[in-house]
């Protein structure tokens, strides 16, 4: 069971986001009732840690313990006030002009990995998470009317040069990659 404990935690401590228990299952390659047992056997191990793990629909994911909600506050504002990043700046960018937008679509565009700054984003108010309508088991990014009115635009549709950048971005996303180019050449030379 401490072996199952573990990768759960790693699991949750590497997604940082919610995750559910089929995810974990399919994951680990245990069954679900496995999953269920090192879910409680987590949840009391971590009994007077400052993490603890939260569940609400059949999704767990890792939190701070309420204990220390104070000093999280403090932190969390302190880090509102500090100015964003180059990479945050980026990461809100591509929100902007693509929303609503995936975070594979967001790591696609930006190169690398966005999970972190999208959670001080989401935590500074800036974007928000919703359900991708499309395929119910992942999220899509988008800014809050808050970040609309901060930048003074009634719609995403007003950000400067948008019909130029959205007709960029699309030109990106589209354009074949190295290796749909050396595909082809194969397909070529072997006619």
């Amino acid at each position: 069971m401490l072996e199952i404990q573990k990768k759960i935690e790693s699991i949750l401590f590497f997604k940082g986001e919610p995750v559910s228990i089929k995810y974990l299952s399919d994951a680990i390659k245990v069954p679900f009732s496995e999953i269920e047992a090192g879910i409680v056997s987590l949840k009391e191990s971590m009994g007077n840690r400052g993490v603890v793990l939260m569940e609400k629909n059949g999704e767990i994911m890792l939190g701070t313990s309420p204990e220390v909600s104070d000093l999280i506050e403090s932190i969390k504002k302190e880090g509102v006030e500090k100015d964003l990043t180059k990479a945050a700046l980026e990461t809100l960018s591509v929100i902007l002009y693509r929303a609503p937008v995936s975070r594979s679509e967001i790591d696609f565009i930006r190169g690398v990995n966005s999970t972190f700054i999208l959670r001080n984003l989401l935590i500074r108010g800036l974007i928000e998470r919703k359900t991708d309508q499309k395929n119910r088991r992942s999220y899509v990014y988008e800014p809050t009317l808050e970040l609309l009115a901060h930048l003074g635009v009634s719609s995403i549709r007003d950000l400067p040069e948008y019909a130029q950048l959205q007709s960029k971005i699309e030109e990106f996303l589209n354009s074949p990659t190295e290796a749909d180019s050396q595909s082809e050449l194969k397909e070529t030379n072997k006619s």
